[in-house]
């Protein structure tokens, strides 16, 4: 009995290792041509959907060396007419090969195929097709070949045709959305793009379909990347289309179609491929303004945190073109990432012309950052900007060349409060952000100035941030959160620009307890500092440290043989407290 088929469907497709679609036949649909009139299939009926893209001959006994996937195999036998043996393992080696099927002629040099060989097709949903003794292979070839070619240049056509729409949309001055919509138009499916976070960036269809898509995790179930593409199954009674959106190397989101009603098929994955690409040039367009906008609005706030902005008037109205709101009691925050050298932490950096160093808009590459560390800081840049957004819709934001700069409302409350609440919640998200998709978990460090109601004082709220950050690190190593106004005395000690001056202090003061190599030395220093914490309260300082009363007695003789009497003299209290701080400061 012949198997045709009456209605061919559309087109199979291969998942090719180059990541690009590849038109064929099916099996099934083979078997419909013409020439296979009195073909029969007598096994593997479930692999009638494999696609066939080529066809080869096998009348050489070493063929499977030479067969590639996706092939119809065509064969009299000859090579397998003194070995039958081999035929019952010949369906599992083609199968792994990834055939699409075999055909065979019997009678000449085969008259039968054994039953494990039909078995195992049918196991494995291998076709294998006996061919009619009228049919020459050379007419099988030029008619299947035929149909593939004509299949493949039909295809192209209509993608070419599409792709040339699109771009002209681009051309016009058209962005995401005019895509999009084209695209919804000419597949009659709903259309959404998204980036690399999940959020729609423009859709096209019906508003539940769109929804319905809102909640698709693409970056899962994309089914079109390095490893091919294709179409995936069911979300909800529907299927998507995945195609990835990229430029540069660069994966910028998906752009998925989305049909209820199946109607989704091979083609239209060329075309969305298409449109994946016309959509990747928008998306590098929209960055490339962002970027130049970017600069533009961090050169502005560079000149406002370096005071040559002009007045407050100017500077406000200025601002709010960029949907800041400086007009009112605000505070600045700095946040920079951990593990960087710097120079002297205790101001900021400025050049000859009063220009903060280090506050180049972010794309800078001063000091020769590597890959790994420009893409820490674009990352920790978003990470702040999508938090300070949520929180403080009228902050400024800015990502300079070694830190992330925000001017942030404080509607009047003490800082150190203001602190503890709406910055810690953007602190805490900010985080959360950066840390999600770092290859190498990298840490920042936080600082935060007092509150201040003018423009013009922004500048010294800046260096207090910046001071902030930075002395607060040297105390807590990296991940410090530091306001201003909790620094105390360290304010001070940082302003010494020569950290031997504070080595020598130290050394000078402390004596031997300065050095932590004696595990003894090390304890005595530890009862010194509660002593000085207690103002030489010698019952609490004895409750705090666990020792009996006439122990810490016997200490504090001790020390005073070491350092002086610092029970009498004040001055030397100050001296050794002092001493203490500097020792507790890291990197000095």
């Amino acid at each position: 009995m012949s198997y045709t088929t009456a209605d061919p469907g559309p087109p199979a497709l291969r998942l090719a290792s180059t990541g690009t679609l590849t038109y064929g036949l099916s099996v099934g649909e083979v078997l419909g041509v013409s020439t296979l009139n009195g073909a029969r299939l007598i096994a593997g009926r479930a692999g009638l959907e494999r696609v066939v893209q080529r066809l080869n001959v096998m009348e050489v006994p070493d063929v499977l060396s030479w067969v590639k996937p996706n092939e119809l195999l065509l064969t009299t036998g000859y090579p397998l007419r003194n070995t039958p043996q081999s035929l019952d393992n010949l369906v599992a080696d083609l199968d792994d090969r990834g055939l699409a099927a075999l055909a065979i002629k019997l009678g000449r040099y085969l008259d039968s195929l054994p039953a494990e060989m039909i078995a195992q097709a049918d196991r494995r949903g291998f076709p294998l097709i006996l061919l009619p003794n009228d049919v020459g292979f050379d007419d099988i070839l030029n008619q299947v070949l035929t149909d593939i070619l004509n299949r493949q240049a039909s295809v192209l056509a209509r993608t070419e045709e599409v792709h040339r729409a699109l771009v002209q949309i681009v051309l016009c001055g058209g962005g995401l959305k005019e895509v999009v919509d084209e695209v919804a138009s000419l597949l009659d499916v709903a259309v959404v793009v998204v980036d690399g976070e999940q959020r729609v960036l423009a859709a096209a269809g019906p508003d539940e379909h769109v929804q319905a898509m809102r909640g698709f995790d693409a970056g899962r179930h994309a089914a079109c990347g390095r490893g091919g593409c294709g179409i995936i199954g069911a979300h909800g009674t529907g299927d998507h289309l995945v195609v990835p959106v990229m430029a540069g190397g660069f994966d910028h989101g998906r752009i998925i179609a989305f049909s209820p009603g199946g109607a989704l098929r091979g083609t239209d994955l060329g075309i969305l491929e298409r449109a994946a690409t016309v959509a990747a040039l928008v998306v590098t367009k929209q960055q490339a303004v962002a970027a130049v906008e970017s600069k533009y609005r961090a050169d502005f706030l560079r000149d406002i945190l370096a005071g040559r902005a002009g007045d407050d008037d100017r500077v406000i109205a200025h601002c709010a073109g960029f949907g800041w709101d400086l007009d009112r009691p605000v505070m600045v925050v700095v946040a920079e990432l951990d593990g960087r050298p710097r120079g002297n932490p205790s101001v900021p950096e400025t050049d000859g012309k009063g220009r903060v160093r280090g506050a180049e808009p972010d794309g800078g590459t001063r000091g020769g950052r590597g890959a790994e560390e420009r893409t820490a800081q674009e990352r920790l840049a978003a990470a702040w900007m999508s938090a300070v957004r949520r929180h403080d819709r009228g902050a400024a934001v800015a990502s300079f060349a070694h830190e992330v700069v925000a001017v942030i409302g404080a509607d009047g409350t003490d800082s150190a409060e203001l602190a503890d609440g709406p910055v810690q919640a953007m602190l805490k998200e900010a985080s959360s952000i950066f840390a999600e998709h770092l290859p190498v978990r990298r840490t920042f460090s936080t600082g935060i100035s007092r509150t201040v109601t003018s423009p013009a004082a922004l500048p010294e709220a800046y260096e207090q941030a910046v001071k902030a950050v930075r002395v607060g690190r040297q105390l807590n190593g990296a991940g410090a959160r530091a306001h201003f106004d909790q620094l105390g005395v360290y304010r001070l000690l940082s302003l010494v620009s020569d950290p031997e001056e504070l080595h020598a202090f130290v050394r000078e003061t402390l004596g031997d307890l300065a050095s932590d190599d004696e595990p003894e030395l090390v304890d005595l220093r530890r009862t010194l500092q509660v002593l000085l914490e207690t103002n030489l309260n010698v019952a609490e300082t004895a409750r705090r440290l666990h020792f009996h009363y006439n122990t810490l007695r016997y200490r504090i003789g001790k020390l005073e043989r070491m350092l002086g009497a610092f029970t009498e003299d004040a001055h030397l209290r100050l001296n050794l407290t002092l001493a203490l701080h500097v020792l507790r400061m890291r990197g000095i």
